[in-house]
């Protein structure tokens, strides 16, 4: 593999910046003046109002850094900034993203790398792709000093925190990215100032390659968790490390498997890498203790529900209670409690025997991994579970029903898949349990391989034991193993 797309961190990376308490006084009137307006008039003077504001950021800071959510800016204001403030709620939150914009374009000095235009068209002509990936609050700031730099144009696509509602060092957020430039993380590449953020993001979603640039600024963070595969101060410096992985890919070896067809394996999640013992049993449980029965859901209604939210038509807070009204239950404080079961539920995965062992074998022996999964959850909760397990950085490609809107057997999320990994359908093998989705990789000309599965699933190969995959890989070789 090579490199295909480099993603850029924005501040501390593209540009430098820095603020000082008299920079920040001065401009809180601006952010004054845009509250008056809208009739919110606090009465404080800018010293004061600016105490305020850095109070509350430094808090909701905190607060995102322990769970890598990134809230919109009307919550930030009403539940962090000016949360202890007499104010009328609706018009603040009506001018939120405004006000947040200014502050993220007034509140910072901010001055691009002079050699960073330069370095982007040496890039460019390389034949690579270019994307950011940014923690930003509005949704407006990056664009605009991008604009502003005369740089806009290099980047395709452009991932914020405030639009994906996750921040780095999430590596939700990088695979999304590489996801949008149609390149398995493998083949990405990434530049950013901060290890804990940037770095530390990078590795766990499996790019190829994370470099640190120098940058003159105390985040007031511990700032590691990863080792960078090196460190620069000058943008000029990566073009010279991009141009040495280009040559080695060029000059490097063929990997074990280059004379198998086979390149890549894709896989379902649940009940394939994962299951759930005794799932359904906590909720049957509180619902006998609050005096409710417990009913099989009708199938139908199951179905539709579960395809609303695979599809992401409602989100993940909406399908549980969803279920939990369906048992009758409607008081505030046990939807609640509910809902805290339902992730319990959820959230207790247990792995096949063989799983981190195997998908590390088949990484080393070079084939690209993908996963295909019709969820409600969101992909960073499946990460997670993935890291706890010890194979979170192993893949390339995450294919969610959430965040496409269409799910298994619809060819087009199998073709995603394909599309990001860079091979053909016969290139691939589909690893699934249920008839529906095997006959849907079938479809589109994927290979199959059966594992876990249901009575009458027709498939290419089966598998008893997940380890047994790595059989599987080498039969496309020597094809000495009885096709299923």
């Amino acid at each position: 593999m090579t490199i295909r797309a480099v993603f850029f961190d924005m501040g501390g990376t593209i540009e430098t910046y820095g603020w000082t308490p008299e920079l920040r006084i001065k401009e809180t009137a601006g952010i004054r003046q845009r509250l008056v307006a809208a009739g919110i008039v606090l009465g404080l003077t800018d010293k004061q109002l600016y105490e305020i504001i850095s109070a509350g950021l430094d808090a909701y800071h905190q607060v995102s850094l322990q769970t890598m959510d990134e809230l919109p800016p009307q919550r930030v204001w009403n539940e962090y900034i000016l949360a202890g403030c007499p104010v009328d709620r609706e018009r603040l939150t009506a001018i939120a993203e405004d006000l947040m914009f200014f502050i993220e374009t007034h509140y910072f000095q901010r001055a691009m790398r002079p050699e960073v235009p330069g370095v982007l068209e040496a890039i460019r002509k390389m034949g690579l792709k270019i994307g950011l990936i940014s923690n930003v609050n509005s949704r407006g700031q990056v664009a605009e000093n991008l604009k502003q730099y005369g740089i806009r144009n290099y980047f395709d696509p452009i991932v914020l925190s405030s639009e994906y509602g996750r921040r780095k060092p999430d590596p939700a957020i990088f695979h999304y990215a590489a996801r949008l430039a149609n390149v398995p993380t493998g083949e990405c590449a990434y530049i950013g100032d901060c290890i804990s953020r940037d770095i530390l993001g990078a590795r766990k979603a499996g790019y190829r390659l994370a470099v640190q640039i120098r940058h003159d600024y105390d985040h007031g963070e511990v700032d590691e968790g990863a080792i960078p595969d090196a460190v620069i101060d000058q943008m000029t410096e990566f073009l010279e490390i991009l141009q040495t992985e280009l040559n080695n890919s060029k000059n490097s070896k063929p990997g074990k498997n280059h004379q198998n067809p086979i390149r890549a394996l894709v896989f379902d999640a649940g009940d394939i890498l994962y299951f759930r013992q005794n799932c359904g049993s906590k909720l049957a449980a509180f619902l006998d203790e609050i005096g409710h029965s417990y009913k099989e859901f009708p199938p139908d209604k199951r179905n539709a529900l579960r395809d609303l939210a695979y599809q992401g038509l409602i989100n993940y807070d909406q399908y549980q209670e969803a279920i939990l009204r369906f048992y009758g239950i409607t008081r505030p404080d046990l939807l609640a409690r509910g809902k805290q079961i339902l992730d319990e539920e959820a959230n207790n995965v247990q792995f096949f025997e063989g799983v981190p062992e195997t998908l590390s074998s088949l990484k080393e022996e070079g084939y690209l991994l993908g996963i295909i999964t019709d969820t409600a959850l969101p992909v960073h909760i499946k990460l997670s579970w993935f890291e706890r397990g010890g194979f979170g950085e192993v893949w390339d490609s995450i294919i969610s029903s959430k965040e496409l809107g269409v799910r298994k057997p619809n060819p087009k999320i199998y073709q995603f898949a394909l599309q990001q990994l860079g091979v053909s359908a016969d290139q691939a093998v589909f690893v699934g349990h249920k008839s529906s989705e095997l006959d849907g990789a079938k479809a589109v000309g994927i290979r199959t391989i059966a594992f876990n599965y249901e009575e009458g699933v027709a498939a290419d190969f089966y598998i008893n034991h997940f380890s047994d995959l790595l059989k599987i890989s080498l039969q496309y070789k020597s094809e000495s193993i009885e096709r299923g």
